[in-house]
């Protein structure tokens, strides 16, 4: 949840400032409050509620994990821009905007590729190898690239959505992101169109105060949608580690309760491993008539058979 937006303090930074009566977009029409020595005053009130609409938005943005670009080509936004977006740790635009930056983005990552195969050559060696025209060239290409797509680099994917000041300037950028369905948040001046525009900002988008209030309120957004997410992650990679920590206990105390756990003995274990005799009448009448069939002699008998087989043999030898 974005902090709340003090109006005073909207007031101090001259966010309320808008273009010439003679300039004006008849759509802004809602936005502004009155009229004076020529110029609209745009209403604060909304403008306060719009950018804690746009701040909760950007939020669940950056907590869900995706990019926001911030684009800002004008003068006095550039600085501003680059220094939020970093601390924000987003990608910005605050030189020309590359045509076709989001509907031939494949392309633009080509030309961001360049930039590490240049770096890769100076650490291997092989940049040594070339000759003086030929790294001349190799630096002014490299400083071109850090120039134009240098914050851009650690983009791989399309964005999320875009933040823009100054649509009317930033046309190129709002046709292509229109193009792909990107959410649009934007700083609208009174001499903008807001129907282009997904998360109308009214403010004043000329005044560098006016822009650096509106844009860190933006930054201080997605900051804290970065933290959100961070204290989500936490809890479960500890879910995951005490989930872990039970399977192996368990795991030990079973093998403990199997060591503990008395031996059978041999006797027993054959006992119950012996056939059980059957009940079966039939069978019970075979094995009946096999041990009648089966006599067993008596200890007397035998040695009786013994002494005589004894006396037999001795009257053979007289």
């Amino acid at each position: 949840m974005a902090n709340k937006v003090d109006v005073k303090e909207l007031l101090d930074a001259g966010v309320h400032f808008g273009h010439l009566t003679r300039r004006w977009n008849p759509n802004m029409a809602p936005y502004i409050y009155m009229e004076r020595n020529g110029i609209h005053i745009i209403n604060l009130y909304k403008s306060a509620a719009k950018m804690q609409e746009a701040g909760d938005a950007l939020a669940k943005i950056a907590a869900s994990g995706r990019k926001v670009l911030f684009v800002a080509t004008k003068k006095q936004a550039k600085e501003i821009v680059a220094e939020q977006a970093e601390k924000a740790n987003m990608p910005y635009i605050t030189e020309r905007w590359p045509g076709g930056m989001l509907t031939n983005f494949v392309t633009i990552r080509k030309a961001v590729k360049k930039m590490a195969t240049i770096d890769r050559m100076k650490k291997d060696g092989t940049y040594n190898t070339l000759s003086k025209k030929e790294r001349l060239q190799v630096d002014r290409l490299r400083a071109k690239l850090e120039k134009n797509l240098g914050s851009i680099n650690d983009m791989s994917r399309l964005p999320a959505a875009l933040f823009v000041v100054d649509i009317t300037r930033e046309h190129i950028a709002i046709k292509e992101a229109q193009k792909l369905n990107i959410p649009i948040f934007a700083m609208v001046d009174t001499n903008s169109d807001p129907r282009e525009v997904e998360y109308v900002i009214p403010s004043n988008d000329d005044a560098s105060k006016s822009i650096s209030k509106v844009v860190s309120y933006m930054a201080d957004a997605i900051v804290e949608g970065l933290s959100e997410r961070k204290t989500e992650k936490s809890p479960k990679k500890k879910d995951e580690k005490d989930a872990k920590a039970e399977k192996t206990s368990k795991a030990e105390k079973f093998s403990d309760s199997e060591e503990k756990k008395p031996k059978k003995k041999k006797s027993e274990a054959s006992s119950k491993d012996a056939e059980v005799p059957s009940k079966d009448a039939e069978d019970k009448k075979a094995i009946k008539e096999a041990k009648q069939e089966v006599k067993l002699e008596s200890k007397s008998e035998t040695l009786d058979k013994v002494q005589t087989k004894k006396k037999a043999s001795k009257d053979e030898e007289e």
